[in-house]
């Protein structure tokens, strides 16, 4: 199961959208984890928007 997501960051305005197959895992890597990415620029990010596809090529279409 893969899922497409949207996350918002109040502090700067802006928005991300991405996909993956461990949302919990990449909410926290956008959040803490990651050290160079365009999100580590607009932390902190709160999930917004979830779609959940059977397939990866899904997601990625809907993104």
């Amino acid at each position: 199961m893969f899922v497409t997501y949207v996350l918002y960051s109040a502090d700067h305005d802006k928005i991300y959208i991405g996909y993956t197959s461990d949302l919990i895992d990449r909410f926290h890597s956008h959040n803490e984890f990651a050290t160079k990415d365009y999100t580590i620029k607009f932390r902190p990010w709160q999930v917004v928007y979830v779609e959940f596809f059977e397939s990866k090529q899904e997601a990625s279409l809907r993104k």
